[in-house]
C-alpha cells in the first residue's frame, strides 16, 4: 500500500459535461474531453495575434457558457490574467453600480474581452442616444468622423486623430484599452460590428463555434473588416457544407457552396451525456475515424476560405402551398432594421403566409406613429392595426431589397410593447429565440393573426 500510482487522467477522460443553452427544448449534457478542450483553445489562441501577460482579460459571462470557459482557458494558458465582474457591475452605468463610482471595465482597463452580441447591440444602442442628444455641431462632427474612419478602414488605413479626439470618449465605454473584443454565441448585426470597430477601434473577431464542438470552429482574422461572417476554420478542424436537399442548399450552388455545416477534427466531442440516440444522429465517424458534428446550420464558403452562416435547418417550415420557408432568414433579413429591436418569425404549414413578431425600437416608432400623426402611449401605439400596417410597410419594403421571396414576407405582425431577456424566458442566455416558449406566449395573437374567432 502507499505505492499506488495516482492515476493521471488521460487526453480521452471526460474534463467537464457542459449543458447547452437549449433554444429548442431540453438542455443536453455534451461530454467535453481534455484532448476536445486542448484542441479548441489552441485553435482559438492562434488567431488572437501578440497574446500574453501583459494582456488583460475580463470575465462577466457565466463558465458555464462554453465561450466564456475557452475564452478563460486560452488566457490562463497563456500567462494572461483574468479579472471577474458581471453583468450587473461591468461598466459605470451598470445596474449594481453606486452612482459616482466606477464600473470594472474602468477599474480594471481590461485588453480583451468576449461578448454576446446582446451586449454589443445595447452599447450601439446607448451610445447612439447620446450622439442623439448632442448639439447640432457635436453630432455632425461625429457622423463626418464616423463615415471618414469607415472609407478608411476599408482602404486599410487608419486615422489616429478620429481615434484620439472623436472616439475616446466612446472607447472609455470599455476602460480605454480593449485591442480585441471577441464575439459569440449568436450573429451580430452588420450595423454594430461596424460600429464597435469605428468607435472602440479595435477588431471585433466573430466566431463560430457549438458547445459540440467545445466552442471551437471559426474566428475571424484581426484585419478583415467584411460584417457578416464568422472567419475561416481554426487550426484544430475541419469545416465540409453536406447537401441539404430540402432547403434547396448544394454545395454545388454557384457562386458559393452552400450547405449544412459539418465540423470535423479532435475538438469534437464525445457526445450527448446518457443521450445515445441524439449522439447517433449528430454525430458522425468517417472512414478516416474522424469525428464530425452535424451542427444544423446552414453556411455558404466564400473565395478566400470564410464561412457565412445563412439559416438553420430547424427554423424550415413548410407553408400550405407547399413552399418552405426559413424563419431564420427573414429574421436575418429584417433584424438590422433601425425600427426592429428584435424579430421572430412564424409560420403554420395549415396556412400560406409568414406572421412575425416584432419587438420595436422605442425611438424609432414613437417617431413614426408622430409622423403618422398618431396619438397616444407606448402601449396603445403597440396595440394600434393602424400602426401594425405601418411597420408592415417597413418590413415589406426591406424585405424586397434583401430578395426574400414574396411568399417569406410577414403578411401579418404583432409589435410587442414588451422586449425579450433571458428573465422573461423567451430567449436564451446567448438571447436567441425561444421559439416554442414565443409561440405559446403569442398564442392568441397567432389565432387572430390567422383568422381564427375574428373580433
Amino acid at each position: 500500500a502507499g505505492t499506488k500510482q495516482q492515476a493521471r487522467p488521460l487526453p480521452s477522460d471526460i474534463a467537464v459535461i457542459m449543458y447547452t443553452s437549449g433554444s429548442t427544448g431540453v438542455p443536453k449534457g455534451v461530454m467535453i474531453s481534455h484532448c476536445n478542450i486542448i484542441a479548441g483553445i489552441t485553435g482559438m489562441a492562434e488567431r488572437i495575434p501578440n497574446l500574453g501577460e501583459k494582456d488583460i482579460y475580463i470575465g462577466y459571462l457565466p463558465l458555464a457558457h462554453v465561450l466564456e470557459l475557452s475564452a478563460e482557458l486560452v488566457c490562463l494558458s497563456h500567462g494572461c490574467p483574468i479579472g471577474y465582474s458581471s453583468p450587473q457591475t461591468l461598466a459605470d452605468q451598470s445596474s449594481k453600480i453606486k452612482k459616482g463610482s466606477k464600473g470594472d471595465v474602468t477599474t480594471l482597463k481590461p485588453t480583451l474581452m468576449a461578448a454576446v452580441p446582446e451586449i454589443m447591440d445595447r452599447i450601439y444602442k446607448n451610445v447612439m442616444n447620446k450622439v442623439n442628444e448632442m448639439t447640432s455641431f457635436q453630432r455632425n462632427l461625429f457622423i463626418l468622423a464616423y463615415n471618414y474612419k469607415m472609407e478608411q478602414i476599408s482602404k486599410g488605413y487608419t486615422t489616429p486623430l478620429c481615434d484620439s479626439l472623436i472616439f475616446r470618449k466612446v472607447r472609455m465605454l470599455l476602460g480605454g484599452k480593449i485591442r480585441i473584443l471577441l464575439c459569440g454565441g449568436a450573429p451580430l448585426s452588420a450595423a454594430t460590428q461596424r460600429f464597435m470597430n469605428i468607435c472602440f477601434c479595435c477588431p471585433v473577431g466573430q466566431g463560430y463555434g457549438l458547445t459540440e464542438s467545445a466552442g471551437a470552429g471559426t474566428i475571424t482574422e484581426v484585419w478583415d473588416y467584411t460584417t457578416g461572417r464568422v472567419g475561416a476554420p481554426l487550426v484544430c478542424c475541419e469545416i465540409k457544407l453536406l447537401n441539404w436537399e430540402e432547403g434547396g442548399y448544394y454545395n454545388t450552388d454557384k457562386p458559393f457552396p452552400r450547405g449544412e455545416i459539418l465540423i470535423g477534427g479532435q475538438n469534437v466531442t464525445v457526445g450527448y451525456y446518457k443521450n445515445e440516440t441524439r449522439t447517433k444522429k449528430d454525430f458522425t465517424v468517417d472512414e478516416n475515424g474522424q469525428r464530425w458534428l452535424h451542427t444544423g446550420d446552414i453556411g455558404e464558403f466564400h473565395q478566400d476560405g470564410c464561412l457565412k452562416i445563412i439559416d438553420r435547418k430547424k427554423d424550415l417550415v413548410k407553408l400550405q402551398a407547399g413552399e418552405y420557408v426559413s424563419l431564420g432568414k427573414v429574421e436575418a433579413a429584417l433584424k438590422n432594421l433601425p425600427l426592429v429591436d428584435n424579430i421572430c418569425a412564424y409560420a403554420s404549414s395549415f396556412h400560406s403566409y409568414v406572421i412575425g413578431f416584432v419587438v420595436p425600437n422605442q425611438k424609432e416608432l414613437a417617431e413614426l406613429a408622430r409622423k403618422k400623426g398618431f396619438k397616444g402611449t407606448w402601449e396603445e401605439i403597440c396595440n394600434s392595426p393602424e400602426m401594425e400596417k405601418e411597420v408592415l410597410k417597413v418590413l415589406a419594403e426591406a424585405a424586397m431589397t434583401a430578395n426574400l421571396e414574396k411568399f417569406e414576407i410577414p403578411v401579418k405582425i404583432r409589435l410587442s410593447p414588451d422586449p425579450w431577456t433571458p428573465e422573461t424566458g423567451l430567449v436564451t442566455d446567448a438571447f436567441k429565440l425561444k421559439r416554442k416558449e414565443l409561440t405559446a406566449h403569442y398564442q392568441m395573437d397567432i389565432d387572430r393573426m390567422y383568422g381564427k374567432n375574428v373580433k
